[in-house]
C-alpha cells in the first residue's frame, strides 16, 4: 500500500522531534553504542507510530531496545509537548529493530564465498 502524503508529513516530523528527544535524553549512546532512528511508519488512519532503530556497535540489541522501550512513556510524553500544535491525537509509538544493515552484511558475506567458491573451481 502506498504511502499518503498526510502519513509521509507525519512521519518526517515524528521522525526529526524523535532524534532531537533520543539525543536530549541520553538514548542515542547506549552501552557504549550509537541508537539512531532509520525511519518511521505511520499507519494509515493516524493511530500507530512504528519507529525501527538502528543500532551501531551496541553489544546486544534486545536489551538495548527493552531500555528505549521503558522510556517509552517520558519519550512520548516529551514527543506529546513539542508536536501538540501539530497533531490532534499523540499515535502509539511502537519500537522495532531495524537489521536492514546486518542483512547486507550478511548477503555481502554470502556472495564473497559464492564467488570466492567459483574462483578456486
Amino acid at each position: 500500500m502506498v504511502e499518503g502524503k498526510r502519513q509521509k508529513m507525519v512521519a518526517g516530523l515524528l521522525n526529526k522531534e524523535l532524534s532531537d528527544i533520543f539525543q536530549r535524553l541520553g538514548l542515542s549512546m547506549i552501552d557504549g553504542g550509537m541508537v539512531s532512528i532509520s525511519s518511521v511508519k505511520i499507519t494509515p488512519d493516524l493511530y500507530e507510530a512504528r519507529i525501527y532503530l538502528s543500532f551501531f556497535k551496541v553489544t546486544d540489541s534486545f536489551d538495548a531496545l527493552k531500555k528505549i522501550e521503558e522510556r517509552s512513556w517520558e519519550i512520548k510524553k516529551e514527543l506529546t509537548s513539542r508536536v501538540r500544535h501539530q497533531l490532534r491525537s499523540m499515535p502509539k509509538l511502537i519500537f522495532f529493530i531495524d537489521d536492514t544493515l546486518d542483512y547486507v552484511d550478511k548477503m555481502d558475506k554470502i556472495f564473497k564465498d559464492i564467488k570466492k567458491e567459483d574462483g578456486e573451481v
